[in-house]
C-alpha cells in the first residue's frame, strides 16, 4: 500500500500501544532520493485506500530502517525506537 506512493522508497509498519485500541500502527518511510513526503501525506494516502482500523495512527519519515544482514526489517528494533519516540520506553 505505501509502495504505491511515488515518493516512498522503503517502508515498514510496527504496532505501538494505544489507550483506546490497545495497539495501533506506526509507519516508518524512507523517501526516494530527490523526492519529499510528509507524515500527513502517508496517513492520508492510507486513509483513502484502507479500512479505518488498518490506517497507521502516525508516520515517520526517516533516513534508515534497521535491517538484518540478509535485508529483513528488524521490527523489534523499530518498535523500541517507536516506544522511545513516544516516551513509552
Amino acid at each position: 500500500m505505501l509502495a504505491e506512493l511515488a515518493a516512498v522508497g522503503e517502508a515498514a509498519v510496527v504496532g505501538v500501544p494505544d489507550e483506546r485500541w490497545g495497539e495501533v500502527g506506526r509507519a516508518y518511510v524512507i523517501a526516494v532520493p530527490g523526492r519529499s513526503i510528509t507524515a500527513e501525506d502517508i496517513v492520508a494516502h492510507c486513509a483513502e485506500r484502507l479500512a479505518k482500523f488498518k490506517v497507521p495512527a502516525s508516520a515517520v519519515v526517516t533516513d534508515a530502517i534497521p535491517r538484518t544482514a540478509s535485508g529483513r526489517v528488524q521490527k523489534h528494533l523499530l518498535r523500541e525506537r517507536a516506544l522511545g519516540e513516544l516516551g513509552l520506553a
